[in-house]
């Protein structure tokens, strides 16, 4: 099987000369293999193309992907227009479970959600025509997902969703926090999650004023407070820090006691933790999308990680992601580059206090803790966007700094951003170590407004590092990043630091991408909002236990090395934490 796939947005037919027409050999024999619409965009006839590439080679604006599907994909389940997106397969809510969607963003993911909630009606591959309901359960008689889509099809189901954008929750409702929370209490248990996820002080509040991780708290309170009979989250971890995000994992587990759970999620520590299986998501984003079936989440994540999927006979991913086994105490020798000073600074309300230690060159620092509790403003301090109250930063010492919230300013291109932040742009070391990886090139001609959160995520990861400097501090770099992105970064950012030679400082709060990018730690604690206090950096074990007997909760590494949270309450979690070791024991 073959699909033709055309991304609209980059179809410039005005432009680009129809390269895809002129140069395709079945045009050219005679045949409409080729056409341009009305729209002025490239429509492609899958029935007539002998899959040549020479169209896909040709087009400037990389428009058009051809794509040779295994045999296996015979039967599509939905498929958005004529040349666009397929979808192969459907994740399977199970009563009593926490069912995941593990894959890259354009993927599909959201389909599934919109398909199992009953927005969106598969169309069996066929755009042209809605399909009947009769003829979509024909073809899922027999299996397990027949019963339920029967009781989508009836309208029978009552569904609750938590939307992945979170941004449009105060351009539909405008009141304050504690009305819209009123509103979804339908099981009268509202009371807890407020409590659960610190909303009391937020009630009074209007939605409009909301901040992106209290917006997502909300988010989260309202959907698990209705009475439905399916629950689908789409990206829970946005803007949450990682007690906040196990909060909201115990409170999802809680009630997939009884009621099915399907989650679409980025942050693999809480993906593991909080689901019984996976269905992982392969294929070509924007391209064609395949949902597996249902697998052990260890063995689902571990198969991800690998790039191979042995059931299905598929590598969907060149090399494989791999953790460090670090021997604890034994770090690389390496150059000061910067010390850091003791810092105070004062806000109304709020206070920091650094203790002081050093930045080496060639490093890769992790900085960890709550949300509100002084990370940020430690890198501005940096930075120099902040000044100290007590103490000073050499700044001598050239600084590029990626802030936490992003904005788009003016319509200039993605490649004329990037031009102007770099002479090195047409160099192929970075097309290599920064476009490539950070998978740029289809968006350098698009403006910088028009870009998702993801993009824009990316375009200011290479933004700062694409400056001249000694050290680079990016505050959380994997928002609103997919796990194929997140997975890359930690090779990016080292590969930068060694060879620039400079100091690398990345503040987040997944704890796997802290682990596979860090050398050493720093560790924020104190009152969130209140009162901060940065202490280390640390060596990997001692950064990583003192952040995580503040969690409360112990790692372990399975057989591939991969960390894994230990259930509560475990034979191994107690064991760990009655030795005081809270990052790693080695799984047999």
């Amino acid at each position: 099987m073959r699909i033709a796939v055309i991304h609209q947005e980059r179809c410039h037919s005005k432009k680009c000369g129809l390269e895809c027409v002129q140069y395709c050999p079945r045009v050219r024999s005679g045949d409409e293999t080729v056409l341009i619409d009305k729209k002025g965009v490239a429509v492609i006839s899958e029935e007539l193309c002998v899959g040549c590439g020479i169209c896909v080679k040709k087009c400037p604006f990389e428009a058009i992907d051809i794509v040779s599907l295994p045999e296996q994909l015979q039967f599509p389940t939905h498929r958005y227009g004529i040349n666009g997106f397929v979808l192969y397969g459907l994740p399977i809510p199970v009563e009593g479970k926490v069912t995941g969607i593990l894959g890259p963003n354009g993927i599909g993911k959201s389909t599934c959600i919109q398909i199992l909630s009953g927005q969106l009606r598969p169309n069996l591959g066929d755009p042209t025509q809605q399909t009947d309901w009769k003829e979509i359960l024909k073809q899922y008689v027999g299996t397990e997902l027949f019963d339920f889509l029967q009781r989508v099809s009836e309208k029978e189901l009552r569904i609750a969703v938590k939307p992945q954008n979170i941004d449009y929750i105060p351009k539909v409702f405008t009141g304050t926090v504690e009305e819209l929370l009123r509103k979804t209490d339908e099981r009268g248990i509202l009371t807890t999650y407020i409590a659960e996820l610190a909303l009391t002080t937020l009630l009074n509040r209007a939605i409009g004023t909301l901040s992106g991780g209290e917006l997502q708290r909300i988010a989260i309170a309202a959907c698990l407070a209705r009475d439905a009979d399916f629950y689908f989250l789409d990206e829970i971890t946005p803007f949450l820090d990682i007690y906040q995000r196990m909060r909201a994992a115990y409170l999802i587990r809680d009630l997939a006691l009884d009621r099915p759970v399907v989650i679409v999620e980025h942050d693999l520590a809480i993906l593991d933790m909080l689901t019984d299986t996976v269905h992982i998501s392969y294929g070509q984003p924007a391209v064609f999308g395949v949902v597996t079936h249902p697998k052990g989440t260890r063995i689902g994540i571990n198969e991800y990680l690998s790039g191979y999927l042995p059931e299905e006979n598929v590598r969907f991913r060149d090399y494989a992601v791999s953790f460090e086994r670090r021997l604890h105490g034994d770090e690389v020798v390496r150059k000061s580059l910067l010390s850091i000073p003791t810092l105070t600074k004062h806000f109304s309300g709020f206070s920091l206090t650094v203790s002081g230690g050093e930045v080496r060159a060639g490093e890769v620092l992790g900085v960890v803790g709550p949300n509100g509790i002084g990370k940020t403003t430690f890198a501005r301090l940096l930075a120099g966007e902040e000044t100290p109250d007590e103490g000073n930063v050499d700044r001598e010492i050239r600084i590029s700094y990626k802030p936490q919230y992003l904005k788009a300013a003016g319509d200039d291109t993605v490649e004329m951003v990037l031009r102007m932040s770099s002479s090195r742009f047409d160099s192929g070391h970075y097309q290599n170590e920064i476009i490539e990886p950070l998978g740029l090139r289809t968006v350098l001609s698009s403006s910088t407004t028009a870009l998702s959160g993801g993009e824009l995520q990316r375009v200011g990861i290479a933004l700062c590092l694409s400056r001249d400097a000694d050290l680079y501090i990016l505050d959380e770099p994997s928002a609103h990043l997919d796990i194929e992105q997140r997975v890359k970064l930690p090779r990016i950012l080292k590969n930068h630091a060694e060879l620039k030679g400079a100091g690398v400082l990345v503040i987040d709060h997944d704890i796997y991408l802290i682990d596979m990018i860090s050398e050493r730690l720093m560790v924020f604690e104190g009152s969130p909002g209140i009162q901060g206090e940065a202490h280390g950096p640390f060596g990997m074990h001692e950064g990583m236990n003192r952040f995580l007997r503040e969690l409360d909760i112990t790692f372990r590494r399975d057989k591939s090395g991969r960390p894994r949270i230990n259930k509560p309450g475990s034979f191994l979690d107690r064991e760990q934490k009655s030795a005081g070791e809270y990052y790693y024991a080695m799984e047999g």
